[in-house]
């Protein structure tokens, strides 16, 4: 499953799912986002069925940035029940990720 786009249209209805939800926060201008951009659709198409992966332009959106105190891109939340369990900041690797996912 490819990941999905998390806007501040429908971030609540994602939220509200019972899986771990994975958010990428990136923007187009953020060269490291670019970088982990093929390493999120990697570990969306992987954990499809085991966790929801998307991406939140930050540049279009700010709702998740206020409520979750996102202050540097890129940043993965990890998120279950509304509530982050874990953070990321900057260019991780795919395993780096897929361990995070498997711990939560």
């Amino acid at each position: 499953m490819a990941e999905i786009k998390i806007t501040d249209d429908n971030y609540q209805e994602i939220l509200a799912q019972e899986k771990l939800v994975v958010i990428d926060v990136w923007a187009t201008w953020c060269g490291p986002c670019q970088r982990l951009s093929p390493i999120i659709a990697q570990v969306a198409e992987e954990y499809g069925d085991k966790a929801v992966v998307g991406k939140y332009n930050a540049e279009n959106n700010e709702e998740l940035l206020e409520k979750y105190g996102v202050r540097n891109i890129p940043t993965i939340l990890f998120i279950k029940n509304g509530e982050v369990l874990q953070r990321l900041t900057g260019v991780v690797n795919a395993t780096k990720i897929k361990e995070t996912i498997d711990q939560l």
